[in-house]
């Protein structure tokens, strides 16, 4: 599960990397900029991929694009100067509470099989 993570990190650096190169693209409008854009998005969708071999899918796409999007937006804030309204702001503090209760709240299927595994035990014993 630890590379999993890893993998679903490494998918959302990438996938900011490759939405900020875009505002980059507006600016400059290079060919060599679509191609930097499209192979960090590519890459993205790789390592997701991946981290969605141990991670249920639906939760490794929400942490995926939740915390893009937050990370993106800070990455306007902070380098490209934009400004956000309060709404904006808590709407995004929102979304991030949303992604950590849903990973929080993700079953792992090692666990649910000890879980079953020592219920199993616990009433066969009773049983006798």
């Amino acid at each position: 599960m630890f590379i999993a993570r890893i993998f679903l990190l490494l998918a959302i650096t990438s996938e900011v990397a490759g939405t900020s190169t875009m505002n980059l693209i507006g600016e400059e409008n290079s060919l060599w900029g679509y191609g930097v854009m499209y192979l960090l998005i590519t890459v993205s969708y790789y390592f997701l991929s991946q981290a969605a071999k141990k991670i249920a899918i639906g939760v490794a796409y929400a942490v995926w694009e939740g915390l893009g999007i937050a990370l993106i937006t800070l990455v306007s804030l902070f380098v490209f100067d934009a400004d956000l309204s309060l709404q904006e702001l808590l709407g995004l503090g929102l979304a991030v509470v949303g992604i950590v209760m849903v990973t929080l709240g993700e079953s792992r299927p090692e666990q649910d099989q000890e879980t079953s595994s020592a219920s199993c035990a616990s009433a066969s014993g009773s049983l006798s």
